[in-house]
């Protein structure tokens, strides 16, 4: 589901599902896992972080992260992302600081967290400042198990840092590989080695899957037509986002939202 604020046009994305593995990325929106199932890792910087069934994670806002699913069995989750400017008086620390450590133990949670969460997922669009409200409560009761410091002590200055941090940033936008590599002041070819010995695929393959990943969750939240979704997810004709779409996940975007 996705909620809009119709004075900023800002969303926020709450959806409960399965986990699965996510590759490394970051966005401007501030996001909160809680584990429903299973087990989930949470990625960040050098770390992984292991989760259990009520365990909740905080990304803040422009950090990358990643997920892996390790665990057989059902492992599911609520991800919820939420513009920095709907956090309210927590705007400037999620923007500027990160936490130490992204994690909270279960056992650390009051259960007011919990409920509302759940109250999260069961309101409509027409609610979105109880839906504000909700996120106070939540905020209000995590920060305070989290040791905040610096964002530039969890970021790293690398190639690396840098690559995933353009890609997330101008995936929406027509570039190449040479476009990339310009604007970062390096070789293509060095950027290129970066791709296939790091992220195991070539630029174009990087660069589709942020694309599709995009598209997807875009599928699943929203009502918008997927000729919109198509364009806005970086894709230049629908014919070639119904193609990548298909390789990528099976079958069909149309397929995909009404499964």
């Amino acid at each position: 589901m996705h909620f809009t604020f119709k004075e900023t046009k800002e969303e926020i994305f709450a959806v409960h599902r399965v986990s699965k593995h996510v590759s490394p990325h970051l966005h401007h929106a501030f996001e909160i896992v809680c584990v429903t199932e299973g087990t989930l890792e949470l990625g960040v910087g050098q770390e992984l972080y292991h989760m259990e069934k009520g365990d909740i994670g905080l990304v803040f806002s422009d950090i990358i992260h990643h997920y892996q699913v390790f665990s057989t069995g059902i492992n599911k989750a609520v991800y919820i992302l939420i513009p920095p400017s709907v956090t309210g008086i927590f705007a400037e620390k999620i923007q500027g600081c990160a936490p130490a450590c992204p994690m909270i133990r279960s056992k650390q949670l009051t259960p007011d967290v919990y409920h509302a969460i759940e109250a999260i997922m069961q309101l409509k669009e027409g609610e979105p400042m109880i839906l504000q409200a909700y996120v106070q409560i939540i905020l209000a009761r995590c920060m305070n198990h989290l040791h905040l410091v610096e964002k530039s002590c969890v970021e790293s200055d690398d190639l690396i840092y840098q690559t995933v941090s353009y890609v997330s940033g101008n995936f929406r936008k027509q570039f190449s590989l040479e476009d990339m590599a310009r604007d970062l002041g390096v070789s293509k070819y060095v950027l290129s080695r970066i791709f296939s010995k790091t992220f195991h695929c070539n630029f174009n393959q990087y660069l589709n899957e942020a694309r599709l990943s995009y598209a997807s969750t875009r599928l699943e939240n929203t009502s918008d037509t997927i000729l919109d979704i198509c364009f806005d997810s970086g894709f230049e004709s629908q014919r070639t986002f119904n193609r990548r779409f298909k390789e990528r996940y099976k079958i069909t975007p149309s397929e995909y939202r009404k499964k």
